[in-house]
């Protein structure tokens, strides 16, 4: 009963800083959302840092569970965006991450997380697009996409259907830049 209201707090917790940031973790209205009283949170996290350190904990559990799913994934359409759909919160949450990892601790946990989930994932990419590339290539591409990912994607747009366009337009851009050699005469 006791882990069962704790993982309550940090679900609530969990899906509140994937929308909207740390500055959405405030305790009272957090209480309100689990529908219990704010001294029920102390009597499970004395603080808020050590209640974003159970976040960032259950964060890397989630990107683990992820990358299992990835790694048995046969393609981007409909495999990987499935499973993107299915953890929408959970790449949410990396996306806060991402935009507060001028705090040290929320970019030691975006790393942890994206070396979890980023080698299935890099791993998934290359075989469904067929890339014939070099490491090198192959991870500043999927730099500038992840990067290009998390700019566009939200609560909203991370869906089915955004998701195939995104990853076919990608393929397009990516199949343009590896397949058109450079022309000196542009």
């Amino acid at each position: 009963m006791v882990k069962d209201n704790k993982d309550i707090w940090i679900k609530s917790g969990y899906e509140t800083f994937a929308v909207l940031g740390e500055i959405g973790l405030k305790i009272e209205p957090l209480a309100k959302k689990v529908g219990k009283n704010k001294s029920s949170f102390y009597h499970y996290f004395a603080d808020l840092s050590i209640f974003i350190d159970e976040l960032l904990a259950y964060h890397i559990e989630q990107s683990k569970v992820i990358a299992q799913k990835e790694q048995a994934a046969k393609n981007i359409d409909p495999a990987l965006i499935n499973i993107i759909v299915e953890h929408k919160i959970d790449i949410l949450f990396n996306r806060q991450l991402r935009i507060n990892s001028e705090q040290k601790r929320f970019q030691i946990i975006l790393d942890k997380s994206n070396e979890i989930v980023g080698n299935a994932f890099v791993m998934l990419w290359v075989r469904d697009l067929d890339l014939r590339l070099n490491q090198n290539q192959l991870e500043s591409i999927f730099e500038l996409a992840l990067e290009n990912f998390y700019l566009q994607v939200n609560l909203k747009n991370l869906n089915h259907e955004w998701l195939f366009n995104y990853f076919t337009n990608l393929k397009k851009i990516v199949n343009n830049f590896v397949l058109q050699p450079l022309n000196a005469s542009v």
